[in-house]
């Protein structure tokens, strides 16, 4: 989406080590008409998939995935990370942060999903793939369907969606970088 990568390009900061910074407008300030135009977007490409629930990870998913949910007319839940242990009335499962390193513990409580529930996850990166897979996880241990992922910002030479993708599930990113560094800049798929 040329609308999103050129926002990337007019207001995204490249960091050491592969680091994207995008919280001046889609993580700590959100560009709240912005999002809703990418919301209008993943709205058009799962037109039909009768979803009923979004779900995202704490917390630069959150805000996102609620503008998303009032274009999709359904609740957003989303996944707390914890360093304790989960619950018995919670789904959950153990992620690595690409970000920070530290392993979380993801987690959902069982009154969130519902077995007949289409779920669409809606997250602002995905770069190994760790988090998303992890929100699979969860939402499928709940007997849910996830129809798919909205993706804001694909990382495609981290590898991370084809492994998603190769095991059946569909991710709609947004924005695909092929390479990224502090030297050279961006490059899009």
């Amino acid at each position: 989406m040329k609308l999103l990568e050129d926002r990337i390009i007019k207001d995204g900061i490249v960091l050491p080590g592969n680091v994207l910074k995008v919280d001046s407008f889609l993580g700590q300030k959100i560009d709240a008409p912005f999002i809703a135009k990418l919301s209008e977007e993943w709205k058009r490409l799962f037109e039909g998939e009768a979803i009923t629930k979004i779900v995202t990870i704490e917390d630069s998913g959150i805000g996102i995935a609620c503008i998303a949910g009032v274009y999709f007319n359904v609740p957003v839940v989303y996944a707390k990370k914890k360093a304790n242990s989960p619950s018995a009335d919670s789904y959950s499962t153990k992620v690595v942060s690409y970000t920070h390193g530290n392993i979380y513990n993801v987690t959902i409580p069982k009154i969130h999903l519902e077995k007949d529930d289409k779920v669409l996850i809606i997250d602002d990166f995905l770069a190994n793939g760790s988090a998303l897979n992890a929100l699979i996880k969860v939402v499928e241990k709940s007997g849910a369907k996830v129809v798919g992922a909205g993706i804001a910002i694909e990382k495609n030479y981290m590898g991370g969606a084809d492994k998603i993708r190769n095991n059946g599930y569909r991710i709609e990113s947004l924005a695909k970088i092929k390479k990224l560094d502090d030297i050279n800049g961006i490059e899009f798929c």
